[in-house]
């Protein structure tokens, strides 16, 4: 920005309106930066002259920090969502869970299947992982398998995300 700007004689400027004004020397792009009370930005310092535009710097960076601020606001941050499960699931509630996962993967969140056991259920904890088996053949075709199905004392977790 004004003095700062080194390295090269000759730069190409543009001035206010946007209007590309030629190449000049950099003193002379510095005199009409001031003449018209702004500053003298280097905009393209890579291309060859480098390209210099007459604007409030303060403006200027204000509207960068807009700009950054939009595209992080119009960013989808991925959550992740849980479903949690019982080992003897009825088939009606095994089908209002999968209609769930499948809403989450639309969404494009990751869903984490927690299914629990109580009781005397731990002694049958080869139903409970035919029943994740289940759930991730269902699912193969729109979602991957992130974390296999691992036990967490009395509970066995699995992280899905949706393919891309």
């Amino acid at each position: 920005m004004n003095e700062d700007i080194r390295g090269t004689p000759r730069v190409l400027l543009i001035d206010a309106d946007g209007e590309k004004q030629g190449e000049m020397p950099i003193s002379a792009a510095l005199d009409a930066a001031r003449e018209a009370g702004l500053d003298l930005v280097e905009v393209a310092p890579n291309s060859v002259p480098p390209v210099c535009k007459i604007l409030d710097y303060g403006k200027f960076r204000f509207e960068e920090q807009k700009k950054k601020a939009e595209t992080r606001k119009k960013a989808k941050r991925v959550e992740l969502k849980e479903i949690k499960v019982r080992p003897n699931i009825d088939d009606h509630d095994y089908e209002v869970k999968m209609k769930a996962i499948h809403r989450f993967f639309e969404e494009g969140d990751k869903v984490k299947v927690t299914l629990r056991f109580r009781g005397r259920e731990m002694q049958h904890t080869n139903l409970g992982m035919d029943l994740l088996e289940r759930m991730r053949q269902e699912l193969d075709g729109i979602a991957k398998v992130e974390h296999e199905p691992r036990f967490e004392g009395r509970q066995v977790v699995m992280v899905m995300a949706p393919r891309a």
